[in-house]
């Protein structure tokens, strides 16, 4: 197969992200990781008789919550939405809260969750060797742009994309087919000029091949796929074995060299 076109899905795919990595803070005595003792104190002027460990708990439930309604149909529950199911939980009127509050909680939000997230040095580097032989993309299950935004601009690695489709934007999630044909749309490509990469069988593999693209399904731990789902036409341990699916035959990079851009 030739592809024009490879587009890749985000997170646990492209980037890493590290929980460990996430601020910590004292929750009746133990320490969680958390954005929410960077949340608390920007809500807390307007949510008097609320302390942190109800707003943690809250945080959570939102967290949650926005899970089981995304599981429902795959619509897409954005973080403004998920703050409002936060704020009610709370017995606050979500209509109340002040705008610039909201926004100083998205911004606080991405601020601190992009500390969780790397793009490893060899996945930026495969990319840059790509973006010269192919049209690049994104498409990613995330409730807020800007963060995916900002970690690829963050990583030196947004202008190597020609489109970046986020569900929070789309207002799908994968594996429904609209946010893959945003994707078409964009790139002005059809489904047969694309590989998709990603690392969700039930997701990934599932919303591309029933758009009708090819699935590199990465499989570090060599998993059988679930039953019931289409088998991917590649699998892949790591990342950076594309390269060989792309140009079987050819030579890897050698592991030895550091990429210019590296060279500091």
């Amino acid at each position: 197969m030739t592809f024009s076109t490879i587009l890749f899905d985000l997170f646990d795919t492209l980037v890493r992200f590290d929980r460990n990595r996430l601020p910590e803070v004292q929750i009746d005595g133990k320490g969680v990781r958390s954005t929410a003792g960077h949340l608390f104190p920007v809500l807390a002027p307007h949510a008097p008789g609320v302390d942190l460990p109800r707003f943690f708990e809250a945080l959570i439930w939102s967290w949650q919550e926005a899970e089981r309604l995304r599981a429902a149909d795959y619509r897409e529950v954005g973080a403004p939405e998920r703050f409002a199911l936060l704020f009610s939980r709370l017995g606050l009127d979500p209509g109340r809260i002040p705008a610039d509050v909201l926004d100083a909680l998205l911004s606080t939000h991405k601020r601190h969750l992009s500390q969780a997230a790397e793009l490893p040095p060899e996945h930026l580097a495969l990319i840059i060797r790509l973006a010269p032989r192919y049209r690049l993309g994104i498409v990613s299950n995330f409730d807020y742009a800007p963060t995916a935004h900002w970690i690829l601009e963050r990583e030196r690695a947004a202008g190597l994309f020609q489109a970046v489709v986020v569900s929070a934007d789309v207002g799908w999630r994968k594996p429904k087919p609209a946010i893959f044909e945003a994707a078409f749309q964009r790139l002005g490509i059809g489904p047969a000029d694309a590989l998709f990469v990603g690392d969700r069988a039930d997701i990934d593999v599932v919303g591309a091949k029933a758009v009708g693209m090819a699935v590199a399904w990465l499989n570090p731990g060599g998993e059988a796929v679930p039953p019931g789902l289409p088998e991917p036409e590649y699998e892949l341990k790591s990342l950076v074995e594309l390269e060989r699916i792309l140009a079987p035959g050819e030579p890897g990079p050698d592991p030895s060299a550091s990429p210019a851009y590296l060279i500091q």
